[in-house]
């Protein structure tokens, strides 16, 4: 861009993204995950992540589940609704390298790398296409998110 010396130059910019939130989950002992493609990050879209989740697990009244989340804004909303059976564990601030759910995020990026969507739409087939290969891909899934120090259901 040109601009007279001394000048400040100014330059019109139209920022035309759209956006696609994927929330993961992931049973480090087993590999299995759990994976929602959605509009936006918030505290309504975070609730319904949430009941999703507990319905493919099948936390419950019968069946309690735990779940590790970090401190991102939308997990402390206090409008977030948490499904019965379902509890969530807050850690630390500033620790993402403890939370097993990080580790996905390599795996769900690789086949978007270097490409180019030209829809919101190709975008979403492409993640959500990568995340059904995820789901098959337990031993390597659980190879990256189950630390040495993570409890072990059973022992």
């Amino acid at each position: 861009m040109w601009a007279v010396r001394g000048s400040r130059p100014t330059r019109t910019v139209e920022t035309r993204y759209q956006w696609l939130y994927l929330y993961g989950f992931v049973q480090p002992q087993t590999g299995r995950t759990h994976f929602l493609c959605l509009p936006k990050m918030n505290g309504a879209l975070y609730s319904q992540a949430l009941a999703d989740f507990a319905g493919a697990v099948g936390a419950g009244p019968h069946r309690q589940v735990v779940l590790v989340v970090d401190g991102a804004g939308p997990h402390r909303n206090q409008a977030v609704v948490v499904p019965e059976g379902l509890h969530l564990i807050t850690l630390p601030p500033y620790s993402p390298e403890l939370q097993p759910a990080e580790r996905l995020w390599p795996l769900t990026n690789e086949p978007l790398v270097n490409r180019h969507f030209a829809t919101l739409e190709e975008l979403t087939a492409a993640q959500e296409a990568r995340c059904r290969v995820l789901a098959g891909m337990t031993e390597q899934v659980r190879g990256r998110t189950l630390f040495h120090w993570w409890p072990q259901v059973g022992k």
